[in-house]
């Protein structure tokens, strides 16, 4: 497999929604919600009864409820059989699940390429990624080969290749504090017409990278098979996967909701989309589908392995927090996301020992005690970087069950 030309390194924009949020972040987000009604541009949103039939106009199923693995439907996993039977050199399956975190994307960059380096780390039948692991997964999913771009991404860039922050009028017409202008041109330059033609040529191996975002109007997540829309003869098809990696990633209340044209009945409506990290930090599979569609999925896979890549801490860690609103909403926004983390952790544990697959995860440890002096902070990055590549090195230590 050939890499791709040089390119710019992508955005980091997501991760554990407003984790990471600037203070300016923060004000700005609040005022704008205080002001209510006064921002928005026209919608069209997807009425309730229409929710289950809408689809992006040109293309075939490429999404389905991350919540509900009825969606996927039967049709959709026999053919997945299909193409798995074909696949007579793989008689083990591998998963790689890589969670949001912002930032701490830099910890699973590292750990995926010092994984390459112990000449073990396998070829992933499925990738699934939210936020900031949906901007590592395409690397992750089209191999070694990337290894290099997928470094650059995560040592190379600043807050300023990420968003460049909206006045006053910008925060209320986009519901927004930063414009994410710069992270659209950035997973432009990384999703060439190249590498989308390579993930379409993998998944029409059977091989399947799928993406998270959170459909607002619905309240529910959505995954975005990527692999089928790069397989599609839709000429926006490239520009519709920016679109998706752009909505995994955007923080609400900091970068806009990406707005998705969709057709419903046959009337036009739009749909809006955020980070993924709002409903789940990292998945799997639905949490109803069963080990019969798992086992008609893989057609009977010897052995199934499930490896989750947790971009963050899952302790409670101490810190002394200022009495002012910026602070106390990002602490305790930051304790969410750490503890919601941490609890789909625990789901991915039961759904995969009731599946019948091998469980491994691993997390940022306690023991890294570097504090990121601002978002995106380059130094900050190359040192979780540097801890992901380091912990590779020996062997990934990976735990077999949830954290205690």
């Amino acid at each position: 497999m050939t890499g791709p030309e040089p390119i710019r390194p992508p955005a980091l924009a997501g991760g554990a929604r407003a984790a990471r949020l600037s203070r300016r972040g923060v004000v700005a987000g609040l005022g704008a919600l205080a002001l209510g009604g006064c921002a928005g541009a026209p919608r069209n949103p997807v009425p309730q009864t229409l929710l289950d039939a809408a689809d992006v106009p040109g293309y075939g199923r490429i999404r389905f409820w991350g919540d509900d693995a009825s969606s996927i439907g039967r049709e959709a996993i026999l053919a997945e059989a299909g193409q798995s039977r074909a696949r007579t050199d793989t008689p083990d399956w591998f998963f790689l699940s890589i969670s949001g975190g912002g930032s701490n994307g830099a910890f699973g960059a590292g750990l995926i390429t010092g994984w390459t380096e112990t000449g073990s780390r396998p070829e992933f039948d499925i990738v699934t990624g939210v936020s900031t692991g949906s901007l590592t997964a395409p690397f992750a999913f089209l191999g070694p080969a990337y290894d290099a771009e997928l470094t650059a991404a995560y040592t190379q860039i600043s807050r300023e290749d990420v968003a460049t922050p909206l006045d006053l009028f910008g925060i209320l017409s986009l519901g927004a504090a930063e414009s994410d202008a710069p992270l659209r041109r950035l997973i432009d330059g990384y999703v060439t017409d190249a590498m989308t033609a390579e993930i379409a040529a993998q998944h029409r191996l059977g091989r399947r990278l799928l993406v998270g975002t959170t459909n607002l109007d619905a309240d529910r997540p959505v995954v975005w098979d990527i692999g089928a829309i790069a397989d599609s003869a839709v000429p926006t098809r490239r520009e519709l996967i920016r679109d998706v990696l752009v909505a995994s990633s955007s923080i609400p209340g900091v970068f806009p909701p990406a707005r998705i044209a969709v057709v419903a009945a046959g009337v036009a409506y739009d749909e809006l989309h955020v980070d993924g990290g709002a409903t789940h930090e990292a998945f799997l599979f639905p949490a109803n589908f069963t080990a019969n569609d798992l086992d008609l999925w893989t057609d009977g896979a010897r052995r199934r392995s499930a490896y989750v890549i947790r971009n963050g801490k899952v302790s409670p860690q101490y810190a002394v927090v200022k009495a002012s609103l910026p602070a106390v909403v990002q602490r305790s926004v930051n304790s969410l996301v750490r503890t919601q983390g941490v609890g789909d952790l625990y789901q991915m544990y039961e759904n995969a020992r009731r599946l019948g697959v091998d469980f491994n995860a691993i997390w940022i440890p306690a023991s890294f005690t570097m504090v990121e002096p601002k978002p995106f902070d380059q130094g900050y990055m190359r040192a979780v970087y540097a801890l992901g590549r380091q912990m590779a090195a020996g062997g990934i230590p990976w735990s077999s069950q949830p954290p205690e």
